[in-house]
Formats: structure tokens, sequence, C-alpha cells
């Protein structure tokens, strides 16, 4: 996926709930016939100008090998994505073939509006943990594209700099993390700081996995409160040794993509982010930078570190031209022509045989992260489930109540209560 990007608000979310619920009244959607009997696929996605652009050139080599079928891409960028598609889905206009990330996969899926797609695409390529990622009460809504992991990016040459030491990171604990990022920051004279804060879900989840805690039990969150104020700690205590900027300073930081951050300043030695993003951070730093796992709770039996789907594609269940939706979702999925242009644009591909056509044409970064995940590869916990309805909003709320926290607004023991009411009345609507 691509995180350090917003979720939805939960006005948003609400929207588009509604939206989807209520398009189960029916109606096909979809793209129909061209005006020269084509058979007209729509296919939705968002992302950069970039993507746009590699995705087309793919459309049309799909296009070349299959004359009969034209696919129109509805593109839009992150922010209204999910509000265009749901808006559609609502005036049973759903596009044949979408885009999903794993926290919206639910809200979608258990309304009706996605195809089992089992047996129509070719799966035999991607790994079977991995898969079912996609897969929902036995049915297959979504095929991955590509995986990525959320780890610590680091400037080895800020951090030299700065006379600090870098830690092996088969074994470091938080401590030493929150020890690194202060003694960058004072090591430099405060020109770099160490890290910056980050609220991501997938952040807690590695900490409270570390801990033997699932981040979601069912319908509700499996983490305990002194578990959150742990967590909460590491950041306090950056702060407070000014290994990450103050609490203003780091909500208007953590307001701003990859580009904008410390890491891709230069002005930051150390952030977390997923692990498909060291292209973005080292085009917008143009420095080198290197991939490290996250660090441990002393004694942990497990780093916690998971791969993820980056996203996912899913065919209308309403289209009316199923076969066709499923031979596109096959071809950008499985065919090395469709992966000689995506390359990692969508997390590295899923597809063992696509990956083995690309990994020589990967950019530099992206071989980086390929050689970091295989070594990683046997320390990965299983990847996570789709989440419970209501999960898109959690990045949000996690948020805000952290800011709570740093501002010192609130305590951690009543962020941690209201944060857990707030997330499992998300969940369990």
């Amino acid at each position: 996926m691509s995180s350090g990007k917003k979720m939805w608000s939960a006005a948003l979310l609400a929207t588009a709930v509604l939206a989807v619920t209520a398009a189960c009244g029916g109606g096909s959607g979809g793209g129909g016939e061209t005006a020269d009997g084509k058979i007209k696929l729509r296919f939705s996605y968002w992302g950069s100008d970039a993507r746009q652009k590699m995705t087309e050139e793919a459309i049309k080599k799909f296009e070349a090998k299959n004359p009969t079928i034209d696919v129109e891409g509805e593109f839009s960028d992150w922010a209204s994505y999910y509000e265009t598609l749901s808006t559609k889905v609502a005036g049973s206009d759903a596009p044949d073939v979408m885009s999903l990330e794993i926290r919206g996969l639910r809200e979608y899926a258990d309304r009706g509006t996605l195809a089992d797609l089992a047996s129509k695409v070719n799966t035999a390529d991607i790994d079977g943990k991995v898969l079912a990622t996609g897969a929902i009460e036995g049915k297959q809504f979504a095929i991955p594209t590509g995986v990525n992991a959320f780890s610590l990016i680091v400037n080895k040459a800020l951090v030299e700099q700065a006379k600090a030491e870098l830690p092996d990171d088969k074994q470091w604990t938080w401590e030493e993390y929150v020890e690194l990022a202060n003694k960058v920051t004072s090591g430099s004279g405060g020109k770099i700081t160490g890290t910056q804060l980050s609220w991501n879900p997938a952040y807690l989840q590695i900490y409270a996995t570390q801990k033997g805690e699932p981040f979601y039990n069912g319908n509700k969150l499996g983490l305990s409160p002194e578990t959150i104020k742990e967590w909460w700690a590491i950041m306090q205590n950056l702060i407070k040794g000014k290994g990450a900027p103050d609490a203003a300073k780091s909500t208007e930081i953590g307001a701003t993509s990859i580009d904008q951050s410390l890491l891709g300043t230069n002005t930051g030695a150390m952030g977390m982010w997923w692990s498909n993003q060291l292209g973005a951070a080292s085009k917008a730093s143009g420095q080198e930078l290197d991939l490290l796992r996250m660090p441990k709770i002393k004694g942990a039996t497990t780093g916690g570190m998971f791969l993820q789907p980056a996203m996912f594609y899913s065919a209308s269940s309403k289209t009316e031209h199923a076969a066709e939706a499923a031979k596109f979702i096959d071809y950008m999925i499985n065919d090395p022509e469709a992966g000689q242009i995506i390359l990692s644009d969508r997390g590295l591909p899923a597809s063992s045989k696509v990956l083995a056509a690309v990994r020589d044409k990967l950019p530099d970064a992206d071989k980086k992260t390929l050689a970091f995940l295989d070594e990683a590869k046997g320390e990965l916990t299983d990847p996570p489930a789709a989440p419970p309805k209501g999960a898109s909003a959690m990045e949000d709320i996690l948020t805000r109540y952290s800011e709570e926290v740093m501002f010192g607004r609130m305590t951690p023991d009543d962020a941690a209560q209201k944060f857990i009411t707030e997330a499992n009345a998300s969940i369990a609507g």
C-alpha cells in the first residue's frame, strides 16, 4: 500500500460505507461496448502521474494482445479515490476492475460488491499466505499486486556524520533506537534530527506482536491499554531527548508526504515507512538510503514484521464482462510484459514468475528492498488477514489520540481507554 498518506476521515468513511450499502440494490455498471463493437472495461486506480503513465502503457500492451477489448483507465489521486469509487458503486456504475487496499477490502467485499476470482485468475505463482490476505470467508475477492513490509529507512551517512554508531538491526531494542536518535540530534549540534514520529497502525501492530498481542481480535481490538501506553512512551522519550521534533513540529511533518519528510529533505537520519517507499525517499533525498529491521522489545521471541500486499485488484460482482475483467487482472498480475512496465510500483511483484523476469531491471532502491526482504523472510510473521469493516478509519483515530498524548492534552491512561472505545465502535459497526 502507499502508506504515509492519511486514511479516510470519519465523514468520508461514513459516505463510502453508506454508498456501498446503497449499491446493493443492483444495476450492472461496468463498461459495456464501444461504438466499434469492442468490449469496454473500466479500470479504477489511484496514484502519481508516473503510475498513470506506466499503467496506460500496460493497458495499451494488453489491448494489443486482446484487440476485442478496450480498457478505459479511471485514474484519480489518493485523496479523492475512495469517495469517487463509492459514488460510482452507489450509482450502480461500478468499474469492472478496481484497485483496493487491505484496509478498504472488507468495506466492499462484505456488501456483495466484489466478484469471487477463485479459478478465474491464475494464482499459482503467488505465495499462498500472501494470496490469503485477499480472501474473505473462503472467497478470493482480491488478488495482491505486490508486497512490502513496514520498516525503518536510514541515511547511514548522516548517522556517521553525527558520530553515532549504526545498530546491529538483528538484535537492537527500542531503548537503543531512542538512544541512537537522541545521539544523532546532539552529535550533529541539532542540524540533523535523529528520527520523526510515526502514528501508522502498522508500527503499533509490530510492537504489539512483539508482546504477543494481535492488533485485531475478531471485530474488536486485541491491544491492551498497557501496550498502547508503552508505545506512546517510546515517542515521548524521543521528544524528551530531542531525538524527534516536538509535538507541534511532529504533527506538521506527519501530515506531509515522504518527499517533505525529515529523511526526504536530509534533515533527519531515520524514519518508518513501507519498504516500497525506499525509492521515493531515495529520490527525494538524493542520497543513499538503506532499510533496517524494526527494533524489538528486549526478550521478544518475534520481531513482528510482516509482508503486506501493497494493493489488490478486484472485479465488480455486477460487471457484464466477468471473463474479460478476470483476463485483464490476470495480465496485470502474471504477464512479464506488464511486469517490465510496472516493475515495483505496486509493490515487489506478488508473482514469483514476474519477479524473476524483472528483478534485474528493478531500480537500485528496489533491488535493495528485494535483498532486504529476502534476508528477513525467515523472521517475518504471517501476513495479516483483511481487517474488520471500519478499519479504514484506524489511522485517523490513532493519530488523533497520539497527538493528544504528545501535546500533553490527555494522559496516556485516559487516551488509551478512549482510543480503544472509539476504535472498537468504528470496527463493530
